[in-house]
């Protein structure tokens, strides 16, 4: 890596993570966007959630490419995994702190992870 990666890299909090990630939702208009700080809830997989919503698999798709567009760009960062990109009703991007749940609107409904990791703090963004 040469110098300018590793000083763009190490700019890459948590925070600063999770908002790129809003703002990538928010530019392919992802709906009903929340953040679970999952930092103090026992056995949590991860530090943070951030679940969104797209109307068609078609935009489920649109939304994570650009999460990972914007940050590869931004940050030079990959996930370390993504899951269901091909059927896209429920795209599990991983970057380790942080998991993004990009949901088809009735798959969102169905799992309702808001519920399951009910006692996180929640943090909701308004739809652009």
């Amino acid at each position: 890596m040469n110098t300018q990666t590793n000083l763009k890299h190490s700019k890459l909090t948590n925070e600063a993570l999770n908002n790129l990630i809003i703002e990538s939702i928010q530019d392919t208009k992802g709906k009903n966007i929340i953040q679970l700080d999952l930092r103090e809830v026992e056995d949590a997989p991860t530090d943070f959630f951030i679940i969104c919503e797209g109307d068609s698999t078609t935009q489920v798709r649109a939304i994570s490419d650009n999460i990972q567009k914007k940050l590869k760009e931004e940050y030079f960062a990959l996930p370390n995994h993504v899951e269901g990109a091909q059927n896209a009703l429920w795209v599990c991007v991983d970057y380790f702190t942080t998991v993004v749940h990009v949901f088809y609107r009735e798959t969102r409904a169905f799992y309702d992870l808001e519920e399951l990791w009910g006692d996180a703090k929640f943090t909701e963004y308004t739809n652009l």
